[in-house]
């Protein structure tokens, strides 16, 4: 267990912190618990740099940072869409947690027949990591009252699901002469 690897652990243990500060009954609970995902956000960055820094990358550390990322964005989603209930925070929402789950399993199946590489991460998927963990910093910073904020997180969590569109449709684009080939052989 290594640095980076501890601070991926620390973001999987943070999310019953966030769920409890999210539903407390109190007006500095919104604050909180944008606080508290606003950190975990830095530390997706934190232990990046410094595995790769330190030289410090392991596979425990290749396999957790994704989940504990994947992990804590549903969670928000989830409480958000709760909390909002409307089609504007909804149907991102789906977009988002969909993709993810269409997308981790295309890059299982890659990996499985030997081709992961072709389903790596772009540039994309890094514009859309910002505009998604901004809205949804916005978003838990702000009672759902239609409100300028509230409008913004809405406006990126807009954008984000947009290039989560996009970004699915590039690794369905990369992985299909994989998957065509796969179809036509049975």
């Amino acid at each position: 267990m290594n640095i980076p690897n501890l601070i991926t652990v620390l973001r999987v243990l943070l999310i019953p912190i966030f769920i409890l500060l999210f539903y407390l009954p109190y007006e500095w609970s919104y604050a909180a618990s944008s606080s508290v995902f606003a950190f975990a956000a830095a530390t997706d960055w934190l232990d990046g740099y410094l595995a790769r820094r330190l030289e410090q990358s392991t596979p425990f550390g290749a396999f957790l940072d994704p989940v504990a990322d994947k992990l804590m964005v549903a969670v928000a989603l989830v409480l958000l869409v709760q909390e909002h209930g409307n089609l504007w925070l909804t149907l991102p929402a789906a977009v988002i947690i969909g993709r993810e789950i269409v997308v981790s399993a295309l890059r299982e199946w890659m990996a499985e027949i030997g081709a992961r590489a072709h389903v790596a991460v772009s540039n994309l998927g890094k514009w859309k990591t910002a505009a998604q963990m901004l809205a949804l910093v916005i978003l838990l910073a702000n009672p759902s009252d239609f409100s300028f904020w509230v409008l913004i997180g809405y406006a990126l969590l807009l954008i984000a699901a947009g290039l989560t569109l996009w970004s699915m449709l590039q690794y369905l684009r990369a992985a299909w002469p994989h998957l065509r080939t796969t179809v036509e052989k049975k």
